[in-house]
């Protein structure tokens, strides 16, 4: 008879640990229900600004914000954009580096980063300021060292192969010492830009 105690026993005890063990269960299962629509959300919305460049591009802006990101914390500040200018022999004014980093909406992390660049290419083509800008970030003194801008076409974004540099270079103004007339340059692509706009609107 004790015998039949001792299994009756095992068996309530397990019946009453199981409806313990299952409770616990929903609760779990509803953290992770409210976990994964968080996620998904989350996919969902960052999907979106990833979904607007191929891998290759994400990957590329990915290397920039890392070489960017100076002091390793993830997120771009003023320090790492000052950095950024200063490892390319350009100096940024407190004013330029506050307004760069006031253009987002918030910590410039990775994804913020992207948000940006979608932002600035969901216009279609550059507007002239940010083709003016960039080019006068290699200006010195009204000149651009030729050699510096095809070290950088042919390293960052969309890589330039040697030829298509080349091909670039032969419709520019390039003095004997190497030097491209900053003003000239950005007034034949400002200019080149308008024309295509002119010849697609006829």
């Amino acid at each position: 008879m004790a015998d039949k105690d001792k299994k009756v026993k095992k068996k309530k005890a397990p019946k009453e640990e199981a409806p313990a063990e299952e409770a616990p269960a929903p609760a779990a299962a509803a953290g992770d229900r409210q976990s994964s629509r968080g996620s998904r959300k989350a996919k969902r919305t960052g999907s979106n600004v990833f979904s607007m460049f191929s891998q290759k591009q994400v990957a590329e802006f990915k290397e920039a914000f890392q070489l960017m990101d100076h002091d390793k914390d993830g997120i771009i500040g003023k320090n790492d954009l000052r950095a950024t200018f200063d490892s390319l022999g350009r100096l940024a004014t407190e004013k330029e580096l506050d307004d760069m980093v006031s253009e987002a909406s918030g910590p410039i992390n990775f994804t913020q980063l992207l948000t940006l660049f979608a932002n600035r290419m969901s216009g279609g083509s550059d507007d002239d300021d940010v083709v003016i800008n960039a080019f006068k970030t290699f200006d010195t003194e009204g000149k651009i060292d030729s050699e510096r801008l095809r070290h950088a076409l042919m390293t960052w974004g969309d890589k330039f192969s040697a030829d298509e540099v080349d091909e670039a270079y032969d419709q520019m103004e390039i003095d004997d010492k190497g030097f491209i007339d900053t003003q000239k340059l950005i007034t034949m692509l400002t200019a080149s830009a308008e024309d295509e706009e002119g010849g697609e609107a006829a």
